[in-house]
This record gives C-alpha cells, structure tokens and sequence, in this order.
C-alpha cells in the first residue's frame, strides 16, 4: 500500500510538473512558432539559471557573525578586539573575541582548518608555522614595544649581564616568549644555562618580580595588560634601555628601534627619567583567505578608527600600514586603501545588510540579465530566420515545378508534378508558424494552391 501511495504521488507530481511547463511554454510556443520540446528547453534553461544565481546570492551573503582571536584579557589585544567589536555592531555584525595567550597561539587558530577563527592578532616575528602562506594579512596596525623590568641596584646596560639570574620571558604561545628567546640567544644566554627562565604570562611574571622571585621579566602588549605594566613603572624596578637598539634592528628585521620619551609616563614625577631606547615588531591582522570581501572592509574602515590616531610611538596615520613583512598583503585590504568601501556600502543611509543584498543583486542579477535579455532577443531573431528560409525554400520548390509544367500535358510529367504538388501542400499545411508570419504562411498557401489549379488545368486537356 505504502509503494502504490508514494507511486501515486509520484504520478501527481509529474503531472503536476508537466502542466506547469505546459503553461510557461505555451507563450513561446503561441509566439514564436517554436516546438513544445525547443519551448520546454528555453524555460527548463532559464529557470535554472535563475535558480543557481539565487542560491549563489543567498550562500555569498556576509556571515552575521565572525571570530576573532586576541590576547589575554586586559592586553592591548583585547583591547583592540573590544573596538572592533563595537564598530561591527554597529554595521550589525557579531564579532566573537577568543582570548588567547599570544601571537603564537593566535597564529596555530588561524593555521587550523578545523577552527572557527577568521581573523586575529599576530607580532611580527612568530610566523614559523608551515602553512602560514595560506593567510593574508590586512595590514599592520601599530608597534609593539618589548619592555623589559628588573631589580638591580645599578642599571644594566647590556643583555648579557643577565646571565646566570632568573628570568621570566613569557608563556608558552606568546610573542613575547619568541623573541625573549632570540634576543637572549644573540647574548649567548641558553635555555640549557645557569640561567632560570621562566614561563610566567604577564600577570604572573609582574608578581613574581614585586615579590624578588625573579630579578627580571620580558612583557609584550600582546600577552599583558596594560594596568600591570602602568603599574610596574610606578614600583622599584628599572626599564632596560637597549642602548644596542640600532643593532638589534640590523640583526632582527622584523623589529623597530623606539623610543620612550623622559617623563611620558608621569610627568609630576619624571617617569621614566630620561628617553628610554627600546626595541619591538609591529603587529599584523592577519585572516584567512576565506573572509568576506565586505567583512574584510568592515574591519579595515575599524582598523583606521582605532590606530589612524597618534600615540607614543607611531605619528598621525601611521597605522593602518600596508606594508608586507611575512604575510601577503590582503587584495580586499589593498583595494580598500586606494579607492575606500565600494559605493554602495559607502553610502551611509543603507544599512550594512541591505548594502550587502544590493551588491549581490547588482553581482549576480545585473549580469545575467544583460545575459538573458539578448538571449531572449535572440530568439525571435532566430525564429524569424528560420521561418522565412522554410518559406523561402517551399518557394524556391514551387518556382522550380512550376518551371517543369509541360505545356502539351504529358501524362508522365504530370504525374510526376502532380506527386510533387501533393507532397509540397501536405508539408506546408503541416507548418506551424507564429501568428507575425501568419500574412506569408497564407500567401505561400494560396500560391500552393494557384500553382496546384494550373497544373490541373493544363494536365485535364485533351490530348
């Protein structure tokens, strides 16, 4: 019973089908003369492409929500993150914030096929994963300064003089760590050594040096947050002053000599007390290849909001900067930068999702119609050439017979003629043709039948 039933429904859909093809055809049919079969394949075609640039504009549509991995809570990261996200929401994007313990970490997210993130923070200097030329970076968005606390009665002048204390370089997923570690390479200071290195993050690694555990401790804005390092130059430590900071930069491409000035931090109480030379890489937004053309202006035109201003180591528009380190630069992010959003999401009245539909009807639609409407033009062309090389040719056969009618009315010739009239006038009472030729099927007809009374005549005389 259940096989007959769904037989049955089946059959209703088929017909179903078939009567709705029936009527979307009939028009071309009725029209143009064409056969139901040429009229069914018109319309299966244009529904079909009708459907596939539906589909095509519901799945290119933005997603709402995107994800983006930080740093520790409180970091500079995060802080970052928290300005995107307002400025998303405002367009009506949700942008998720995953904290992290670092760049390296931010780097394995977006190096991992199976995770979630689209974009994130990465300093410059860590991109020593395998597949790291897969990502594109939209720009760099400010410097990163490498501080450096300890506890010493006089200053220290060089990295070496470390050696053989206890030092606290960052967690394990950090940029800080990464760099630590070559800096205190190039002063021959081994993992393996009389020097204790330690993995404590930034909060971790500000504690340990207030309560002696360590003498000195490596902080990053990508890991730390900013009220502990705020909070460390108002205690007794030192800042090192990489006095070796141009020479650092020749030896380490990716960092930046920077400079603290005297008295930035407190001015009432001269803090620091003279310009501090200080060392650190620039900080990248790097995102999959697989970000939203319209996201990825989003998060540009958020880019320049929060770093386009001054601050204590970069000038007025500085950053965002398009300058290519060890990521490719974005081609979204390039053109965003030379000609701004495209119009129809610059035009601040359209909100964000409407903008996005628009631009995806104007992709897809505008082009297939541009497609469509000549095709369709074309039709009737065709139809119109076709009809009249038929009626032409039934022409050109009813001029050559009529060439042949013998005037004596030879009874083997008019046979022959006669056989030949017949099958012209079945053929041509088989035509079918759009009603715009109806005046040349009915003159060809009469013409038919005229040549068809002459040859009667002149075969019907007594011989």
């Amino acid at each position: 019973m259940s096989q007959e039933l769904a037989n049955h429904i089946k059959e209703r859909l088929r017909t179903r089908l078939k009567k709705r093809l029936n009527t979307l055809s009939a028009p071309l049919i009725e029209i143009f003369g064409i056969s139901r079969k040429l009229a069914a394949v018109v319309v299966i075609t244009n529904v079909l492409l009708i459907g596939l640039a539906v589909y095509w504009s519901i799945h290119s549509a933005p997603p709402k929500t995107i994800t983006i991995t930080a740093g520790a809570p409180g970091s500079s990261f995060h802080i970052y993150a928290e300005r995107y996200q307002k400025a998303l929401k405002e367009k009506g994007i949700t942008l998720k914030i995953l904290s992290s313990e670092g760049s390296l970490q931010n780097l394995e997210r977006l190096n991992d096929p199976k995770s979630k993130v689209d974009v994130g923070f990465v300093q410059g200097g860590v991109t020593n994963q395998p597949d790291s030329n897969t990502l594109v970076s939209l720009g760099s968005i400010t410097y990163a300064p490498l501080l450096i606390f300890y506890r010493s009665p006089e200053p220290v002048n060089l990295l070496s003089e470390f050696a053989g204390k206890r030092i606290a370089i960052g967690a394990p997923g950090s940029g800080t760590r990464s760099l630590a570690l070559r800096l205190l390479a190039l002063n021959d200071i081994k993992t393996n050594g009389t020097t204790k290195l330690e993995d404590y993050d930034g909060d971790e690694a500000a504690d340990a040096l207030m309560r002696e555990q360590v003498d000195a401790i490596f902080l990053m804005s990508d890991s730390t947050s900013q009220q502990v390092i705020s909070n460390l130059y108002r205690i007794n430590v030192r800042l090192f002053d990489f006095a070796q900071a141009d020479g650092y930069t020749r030896r380490i491409p990716y960092v930046n000599k920077l400079i603290m000035p005297q008295g930035l931090m407190d001015f009432g109480k001269n803090i620091p007390d003279h310009d501090v030379y200080l060392i650190g890489p620039t900080v990248e937004l790097i995102a999959k290849p697989t970000l939203h053309p319209a996201l990825s202006d989003l998060l540009s035109e958020a880019m320049k909001k929060t770093h386009g201003g001054a601050g204590v180591f970069k000038r007025q528009n500085e950053f965002p900067a398009l300058t290519e380190h060890a990521f490719p630069i974005s081609e979204e992010a390039v053109r965003y930068q030379q000609s701004g959003k495209r119009f129809i999401y610059n035009t601040t009245w359209i909100p964000f999702w409407l903008a996005s539909l628009l631009s995806r009807v104007l992709v897809v639609f505008l082009p297939l119609i541009v497609v469509l409407i000549p095709g369709m033009r074309l039709i009737p062309a065709a139809i119109r050439w076709r009809m009249q090389m038929r009626i032409t040719g039934w022409y050109r056969a009813l001029l050559r017979l009529e060439r042949e009618i013998p005037e004596d009315g030879e009874p083997v010739k008019c046979g022959q003629l006669l056989a030949q009239i017949k099958h012209i006038e079945i053929e041509v009472n088989k035509m079918k043709v759009p009603a715009s030729f109806a005046d040349q099927f009915y003159g060809l007809r009469g013409n038919v039948s005229s040549v068809r009374e002459r040859l009667d005549q002149i075969c019907a005389k007594p011989r």
